[in-house]
């Protein structure tokens, strides 16, 4: 049989890398994208390599939408030379920043960089990667939580997330007819290393979501990982368009 192949971006760190040891983990091959830190991507490819899958990284700027076409390229390159395949199955659009800036303050620069990130950026890489992934495959896009409740300082962030759910919706429609799926999934606060690792280094704002939060605890990457590959896994081909948050039961 033919190992199924993820293509996650944002794979060298954070809840990229664990989606990515947890697909592998399923015999799943992965081809990760990073964007500066070459190093530590090579070292996640090789314990990837090391749990049985094939792993490959590449950088890529998510915010550059002029790099996609060269990418997709290298891309093709990757999958003939190291895969012996013509297409990818899955396609994870992780790769993110956060910011944390009330409305009032937000700069005009500040907002263009997160649309270009988490939203231009995603748009375009998809409809530029169409012809490698495979019919019958899977798109997974990331929103937040923040999408669904409001806190302070998340407005500009939350907004592109909230497109994104729009837009997977619409991928889901119009990709259909290529039995294509697209969902997207919506992480609650995790302890990770994103947005300064608040939510995990400060142990006030940890208290407060563990508080407002149904099963008692902050996320781990560990529950957002496992959820992306459970929208990948073969039983779960007739859930298309859908958004599944991820949160615990935050704020319910």
């Amino acid at each position: 049989m033919t190992r199924k192949i993820a293509l996650i971006t944002g794979a060298s760190r954070g809840l990229g890398r664990n989606a990515a040891e947890h697909l592998a983990a399923r015999g799943i091959d992965i081809i990760g994208t990073y964007h500066s830190k070459a190093d530590e991507a090579q070292q996640v490819a090789k314990a990837l390599e090391a749990a049985g899958a094939k792993a490959v990284m590449l950088q890529l700027d998510v915010g550059d939408c002029s790099s996609f076409a060269s990418f997709a390229e290298r891309l093709g390159t990757t999958l003939q030379q190291r895969f012996g395949r013509e297409r990818f199955d899955f396609l994870v659009n992780n790769a993110g920043i956060g910011l944390n800036v009330p409305f009032s303050e937000t700069t005009e620069a500040q907002f263009d960089q997160l649309l270009n990130i988490q939203l231009k950026g995603p748009f375009f890489l998809t409809q530029r990667l169409l012809p490698l992934l495979v019919d019958g495959g899977r798109i997974v896009n990331v929103s937040s939580g923040l999408a669904r409740f409001a806190l302070p300082g998340y407005a500009a962030y939350a907004a592109m997330k909230g497109a994104m759910e729009v837009l997977t919706r619409y991928q889901a429609k119009e990709l259909g007819a290529r039995g294509i799926r697209a969902n997207i999934l919506a992480p609650g606060a995790i302890e990770t290393d994103f947005g300064g690792g608040v939510v995990r280094d400060n142990q006030q704002v940890n208290d407060f979501i563990a508080g407002n939060t149904a099963l008692g605890r902050v996320g781990l990457p560990d529950d957002i990982g496992a959820a992306i590959a459970l929208l990948l896994d073969e039983g779960n081909g007739w859930i298309t368009g859908q958004r599944l948050e991820v949160s615990g039961g935050m704020f319910l």
